[in-house]
């Protein structure tokens, strides 16, 4: 399930077993998907371990991936695409 929210709602998206970053994205809007360069990845649990965005940058626990990364459980993922 991918999750996405703003200051004003909050959507859960399904994802399937397997789903790749490229699926994952066109599952939100297929925009995402046209346009993907990259997904910039780290996991729940290390954003819990870190406290924070920074924190994960800092320790070495921020990666990019790619269109073919199959994205796993607990993933934070933030799309970088460009139309």
């Amino acid at each position: 399930m991918i999750i996405t929210e703003n200051r004003l709602e909050r959507i859960a998206w399904t994802l399937r077993d397997g789903d790749k970053a490229l699926e994952a994205s066109a599952t939100i809007h297929f925009d995402l998907s046209r346009g993907f360069i990259r997904a910039e990845c780290f996991s729940y649990d290390g954003l819990m371990a870190c406290g924070s965005e920074k924190g994960i940058r800092d320790n070495g626990h921020f990666r990019l991936e790619g269109k073919n990364y199959k994205v796993k459980d607990g993933d934070i993922l933030n799309i970088r695409f460009n139309l």
